[in-house]
């Protein structure tokens, strides 16, 4: 296995997708965990619906009528202000405590970093800035640049693309079972972030490696890259 490049899922695997429910608690007391829950599976949804169907917005638009929905689904009144500092609040995500050390550790050993996410490229020029990532990108792409989301193979097309390497030379890590999957699916060593223990889902295929970190994907990639030296 010859590993040239390494390429993060951004959304519940370098940020946590959760840390807006102190906001969230601050202006619908006692739901803020509920909404940042409800929030987030309706915006996966939305992403798959739009792609099946051909109908792509932006991921930030997507989000945004997420939140609608979760807030409408829980009889929680959205005010134009609520809103504004919800959705503000999605641009300023928690770093996971182990992402900034296990970006030094590959950056320090020369691997190629990149990301490849859902999210726009306006968003997470904001989010990787508000979180202190954004220098240890060599590349960051969008599946804006295609108008679909993943698990669309045109997404993850943009690796290959892009890095002028195959797919089989990347590792696309992500704490999403379906996306390591997906990647998979279109030839990505995969590895899966599997923080909560949860099960694999259930669709014919297994990432090439699971652990419980970023640090642990960390440790894979450098693992691979110096057998290859070898």
């Amino acid at each position: 296995m010859s590993i040239r490049a390494v390429l993060f899922d951004v959304f519940g695997t370098l940020l946590d997708v959760q840390s807006v429910w102190a906001r969230a608690d601050q202006l619908f007391p006692g739901n803020g965990a509920q909404l940042a829950r409800l929030w987030r599976e309706k915006q996966l949804e939305y992403t798959r619906l739009r792609t099946i169907s051909g109908r792509y917005v932006s991921f930030t638009r997507v989000t945004e009528d997420a939140l609608q929905f979760a807030c409408d689904a829980l009889a929680l009144p959205l005010d134009a202000a609520a809103r504004g500092m919800l959705m503000h609040e999605y641009t300023q995500l928690d770093p996971y405590p182990d992402a900034i050390p296990s970006l030094k550790k590959l950056e320090q050993a020369g691997v190629t970093i990149g990301v490849l996410s859902n999210g726009d490229p306006g968003l997470l020029d904001d989010v990787l800035h508000g979180a202190g990532l954004a220098d240890y990108f060599d590349i960051v792409l969008s599946a804006d640049q295609v108008h679909a989301f993943k698990t669309a193979p045109a997404v993850y097309e943009l690796g290959p693309l892009t890095l002028k390497h195959p797919a089989s030379e990347i590792v696309l890590v992500s704490s999403n079972a379906w996306d390591a999957i997906g990647a998979k699916w279109y030839g990505y060593v995969s590895f899966w972030v599997n923080r909560a223990g949860g099960p694999l889902d259930r669709l014919g295929e297994r990432p090439d490696a699971i652990g419980k970190s970023l640090d642990d994907a960390a440790g894979f990639v450098l693992q691979s890259v110096k057998k290859q030296e070898k």
